[in-house]
């Protein structure tokens, strides 16, 4: 199959263009709004239910989900499954135990939930930690998908294509802040749920719009062992330890997490999870189509002769069926995705620096709100920065690879802490960080003496740990070094907050400042 990726594409090009200046108009609007911290990191709280629950899913629809999961599928077959229904069965966690306790205890990041009545400097220090390892990987997949798309099709070097993404994200993260980044979130929604279901639909119309017609095209094409488990992840313990990262992860990736202080209440931010899940699980149940139709009407050899790890088998097959100027729209629909991640991610990680860091342990609590927006503006600069050179280093990467890897991270270094916080009463301080340090450096570390890292990439013949996900060993090693730590030291003071913990909980912040006869933000 021939193909015009590598050369120039006006409609995406154009499309491009045109998304870069409705970003940047809603982020000269947004600008003129953000003054202070609140504005910067929740959007003045002003957010609706299904605003909201559009942003969750533009945060969550990254390059990983569009392209990576496209192309693992295109290249594996029924695997590729595993990351589809991985990444949406980790929604109900978040809506029933999670989106409204953080919403009632919070106030920008989920490390004001884990630290609400324990000690502040050493919980937010940990938490910091593991919030930037999992947006370090997270924007590397975004990074790296980006740059492929931009190399291929502007005929640019992949270098200057990386640098040119992270320059127009930076302008309207430093700018616009949680506002800005929240509206460009929607309007990609819902170009990336037009997009995917235009291209579903044309694919399923060469198949006389028969899904069976098309695996039945899969099987006879490639065997059917490609419509059967073990071409992606053939250890049983692997996919197991897969499927773990992704459903526990979501509870714990900090630039979701950030989206619910967006809403005016709890009520609210459960309703916003809801629109999310449905839009979602239609997303990837459309990319299941496009990875198989890719498989059959593209080719994997084509597939794999464009981009060895398949992250553009979305755009050959919008090539194929709708031609040039479609192939165009599609990857401005791409472009848009990337982009709007990436400046959630940045946001989420500058939260870390800054509110967490900054104002909670280097200042203790004290910091003006023009000095928190000063510090929030140069951290984002730093991960803008850091974003760049990492998508260079790791050009290559299968995308939705490195944002399974970002899910490990986030299952265990922060959602048993979370978790514990919010329903153990003896949970302490100790526990708290030992438990997110844990899960850090132990999802890092099996990450890198993984066969993704020293085989695939020192060129090692075996690797120390033989998973290629570390969700099974490092999850529940975070939750039991946790347990361990807060029977061994028990903290009295963190007990006695519990119950405070239970009622703002349950009634909020504001319900429980007026019961009280007085008013004050969550």
């Amino acid at each position: 199959m021939t193909s015009s990726l590598g050369e120039p594409n006006l409609i995406a090009i154009a499309g491009f263009f045109l998304f870069i200046a409705v970003s940047l108009g809603i982020t000269y609007l947004a600008a003129r709004r953000t003054h202070d911290a609140e504005h910067f990191y929740a959007a003045g709280r002003n957010i609706t239910g299904l605003q909201n629950g559009l942003a969750l899913a533009g945060d969550y629809m990254s390059a990983a989900s569009f392209l990576g999961i496209a192309g693992l599928v295109a290249l594996s077959g029924f695997d590729g499954l595993i990351y589809s229904i991985g990444f949406l069965v980790g929604w109900p966690v978040v809506m029933f135990l999670i989106a409204e306790p953080l919403r009632n205890l919070g106030r920008f990041t989920f490390s004001d939930v884990v630290a609400f009545r324990l000690r502040q400097a050493p919980v937010r220090v940990a938490a910091a930690a593991g919030s930037l390892a999992v947006v370090v990987f997270y924007l590397i997949a975004q990074m790296v998908g980006a740059g492929n798309l931009i190399r291929l099709l502007f005929g640019l070097p992949y270098e200057l294509a990386v640098i040119i993404v992270g320059t127009v994200m930076l302008a309207y993260v430093l700018f616009g802040g949680m506002l800005a980044t929240t509206w460009v979130q929607i309007v990609k929604s819902v170009l990336l749920l037009l997009g995917a279901f235009l291209l579903a639909g044309l694919t399923l119309a060469r198949f006389d719009f028969n899904p069976l017609a098309l695996f039945q095209a899969a099987g006879d094409q490639y065997g059917r062992e490609i419509l059967g488990p073990g071409g992606l992840v053939s250890d049983p313990i692997d996919a197991v330890s897969l499927g773990m990262a992704l459903m526990l992860g979501t509870a714990g990736l900090p630039h979701i997490l950030m989206r619910f202080y967006t809403v005016p209440d709890a009520r609210t931010a459960r309703t916003s999870v809801s629109y999310a899940t449905a839009i979602i699980g239609v997303f990837y149940l459309l990319t299941f189509i496009l990875g198989f139709g890719a498989m059959v009407i593209v080719g994997q050899d084509a597939i794999r002769g464009v981009d060895a790890g398949g992250n553009m088998a979305a755009l050959l097959l919008a090539e194929v069926v709708g031609g040039p100027g479609f192939m165009g729209f599609i990857s401005a629909v791409a472009f848009a995705t990337i982009l709007a991640v990436v400046a959630g991610l940045t946001l989420a990680g500058a939260a870390a620096l800054s509110h967490d860091l900054w104002v909670h342990v280097i200042r203790g609590g004290h910091a003006s709100d023009k000095e928190q927006l000063r510090v929030a503006r140069v951290a984002s600069a730093l991960l803008g920065v850091l974003a760049i050179v990492l998508g260079i280093a790791f050009e290559g990467q299968n995308v939705a690879y490195m944002v399974g890897l970002a899910f490990a991270i986030a299952a265990s270094a922060n959602f048993p802490a979370l978790l514990l916080s919010v329903f153990w009463r003896g949970f302490t301080t100790r526990a708290a960080q030992a438990s997110m340090l844990t899960g850090t450096a132990s999802s890092l570390l099996l990450i890198y003496l993984s066969p993704a890292i020293q085989v695939d990439v020192l060129g090692n013949a075996v690797a120390v740990f033989p998973l290629r996900n570390p969700g099974i060993v490092s999850i529940p090693l975070a939750f039991l070094v946790a347990v361990a730590v807060a029977v061994l030291w028990p903290e009295p003071e963190a007990a006695d907050g519990f119950s405070e913990l239970e009622r703002r909980m349950a009634v909020g912040a504001g319900e429980t400042a007026r019961s009280n006869g007085r008013s004050r933000n969550p």
